[in-house]
């Protein structure tokens, strides 16, 4: 058998475990999670590189799994966002993991999910999540029988995600379904993420971790200034949120709740990066944020990674008015932002 690779989506709606699968697959925390619905907000690449099998006639192949936000109408710009962030994903790819958990009734949200499939009458798994949490087994074959029903689906395999029970026999069949092709990536790397992204994702994890209600949802970061060094990376960033009551939230009495975010978001970039982090994080209330395109069009990474070589390739002249009116900004964020700074010890000079 040729060597095989691909583009894999992972479909379905919020908190199914498309972003726990997506882990357990690639075999390093590549997206966040939480409990909270929506967690992932971009699509999120990481890849399986699968080895040659001596005396089995394989080649080995490459799977590029795309994890994608949550299937769902949306009702602001980020919602819209996220929306085009799944549509982008289904376009051009070889295979769809169509992911349910089987702990939950089918409802209109699924069919909207499978509905995305139609047009371009994608090739697709259907696969069962979360059957560790099914007693009596033979509950699935009515689900079953029921989605067969809806779509024409390639194979249906149950899974646990979570437990890492049936990836074997999901990856199996997977590569088999890819078509001979190269290897997009180089087999030390694992996904197409910059590490400054990560860092922002790792951060707004430990905020929908450590905060409820509106907040969560209410909050994204975004990170102003990472450099990286052998020894010591430094590292600022901003939590926005909408109103100035989620702010003092975010901050908690004299600074506690940041410092614990700060702290736990820390240790696991240090992790990511294995190397010491010196962290700075701010928080700053934008109004409306959710619904400012501007702004969420500004929170993705491939567009601040456009932004970073553009400015690298310009030259270094900038005219005083220019100057003027950078300064200014940074006057007013200094004014209406906190700031904490979660020290890993004294920072040193590399």
């Amino acid at each position: 058998m040729p060597f095989r690779s691909g583009f894999v989506c992972i479909l379905g709606r919020p908190n199914a475990g498309k972003s726990t699968l997506l882990n357990a697959l690639v075999g390093e925390k590549l997206a966040i999670i939480s409990p909270k619905p929506q967690t992932t907000r971009n699509r999120i690449q990481g890849v399986i590189h699968v080895p040659k099998k001596k005396g089995k006639g394989k080649d080995g192949g490459q799977i590029v799994l795309v994890d994608t936000p949550g299937v769902h109408r949306p009702d602001s710009s980020l919602g819209r966002k996220m929306m085009v962030e799944v549509r982008e994903a289904l376009e051009g790819c070889d295979l769809v993991l169509v992911i349910m958990d089987v702990t939950r009734k089918f409802d209109p949200r699924d069919q909207f999910a499978l509905d995305l499939l139609k047009r371009p009458r994608t090739k697709a798994f259907l696969v069962l999540n979360k059957v560790d949490l099914i007693r009596e087994k033979s509950r699935l074959l009515p689900l079953i029988e029921q989605y067969r029903k809806l779509y024409d689906f390639s194979e249906v395999v149950p899974i646990s995600a979570l437990k890492r029970k049936g990836l074997d026999s999901l990856l199996e069949m997977v590569i088999a379904a890819l078509p001979a092709g190269p290897a997009y990536f180089p087999e030390d790397q694992i996904t197409d993420q910059p590490s400054r992204f990560m860092a922002a994702e790792i951060i707004r994890e430990q905020v929908l971790l450590n905060t409820s209600e509106e907040i969560p949802y209410a909050t994204t970061v975004m990170v102003d200034n990472f450099e990286e060094g052998a020894r010591l990376a430094r590292i600022a960033a901003t939590i926005y949120c909408e109103r100035p009551g989620q702010k003092g939230i975010l901050v908690g009495k004299g600074g506690k709740m940041l410092k614990k975010i700060g702290t736990s978001a820390r240790l696991q970039i240090e992790r990511m990066l294995g190397t010491k982090v010196f962290l700075e994080l701010y928080v700053k209330a934008e109004p409306g944020w959710r619904d400012s395109r501007r702004f969420v069009e500004e929170l993705d990474w491939r567009r601040q990674l456009e932004h970073r070589m553009f400015e690298q390739a310009s030259p270094a002249h900038v005219a005083p008015e220019n100057r003027e009116d950078n300064a200014e900004k940074m006057q007013e964020r200094a004014a209406q932002s906190i700031r904490l700074s979660d020290r890993c010890g004294e920072p040193t000079e590399d």
